[in-house]
């Protein structure tokens, strides 16, 4: 069962952005970012998301902020948008297998949930009750059901090195495929319901709509990658979420 989102490059700034970086506007919309949303069910049932990320050419992979993954580094930590950061918002309503919201007949609920993940191991979970919502920084810590341990994220073992295809290909090869191409991949422990139709939630919240996003940071230029932007750019405007919708693969 997985989901595939192809992410798009917010355009508000564009002309700037690539004036910074020296490159041209064209450039910049050939970075190609995709997110895949998958549920596994080995250690436990997680939803696991792989993030791939592909730079047009060396100018922007030597400004990109790409920090090497470490086992010391694993770990709550607020502020990770300052840097390059690996984000997901999850929106639904309490988890209960009897009574599930209809997601096809009412608007989604105002509560959510905010994952940050830093390609170096660090990250953190984050509950809001309504659009950003309380306004204090850093938010407010999501916990796990039992309501006092904080959730957390698993970083899969086989995966925890690889940042670019360069590190598995001869290097004749490596330039010739993808040679700026990053990839991270962690998962979410969740729980899946005894009703008919699937459904599957973060601590109590059931994952109703479902919202993968990046900050690249290149030097000190932001981009934004979505799969739809709000104007100006905004993780946190659910109008521009996913259905969460699982397909089987």
């Amino acid at each position: 069962m997985s989901q595939t989102f192809e992410l798009c490059i917010a355009t508000e700034t564009i002309a700037t952005d690539a004036q910074q970086l020296g490159v041209s506007v064209n450039e910049l919309k050939c970075i190609y970012v995709y997110v895949t949303a998958k549920v596994v069910q080995q250690p436990s049932v997680s939803l696991q998301l792989t993030y791939h990320v592909s730079l047009p050419n060396q100018v922007l992979a030597t400004q990109l902020d790409w920090p090497i993954w470490q086992s010391d580094q694993v770990g709550f930590c607020d502020y990770l948008w300052e840097r390059s950061c690996l984000e997901c918002f999850v929106t639904g309503g309490p988890a209960d297998d009897t009574d599930f919201i209809d997601h096809t007949n009412s608007q989604p609920p105002a509560s959510y949930i905010e994952i940050n993940a830093s390609p170096d191991g660090r990250y953190a979970l984050y509950q809001f009750k309504s659009y950003r919502n309380p306004a204090t920084l850093p938010p407010t810590p999501l916990y796990q059901a039992n309501g006092y341990t904080l959730a957390s994220i698993e970083w899969p073992t086989q995966l925890q090195p690889k940042t670019s295809v360069e590190n598995h290909l001869p290097n004749e090869i490596a330039s010739l495929v993808k040679p700026y191409y990053y990839e991270r991949s962690f998962n979410i422990a969740i729980t899946q319901s005894c009703a008919a139709t699937p459904q599957y939630a973060i601590s109590n919240t059931v994952i109703e709509q479902i919202h993968p996003c990046v900050i690249l940071w290149l030097g000190t230029t932001p981009l934004y990658f979505a799969v739809s932007h709000a104007s100006p750019p905004d993780f946190h405007n659910s109008n521009h979420w996913s259905k969460f919708a699982l397909e089987s693969s």
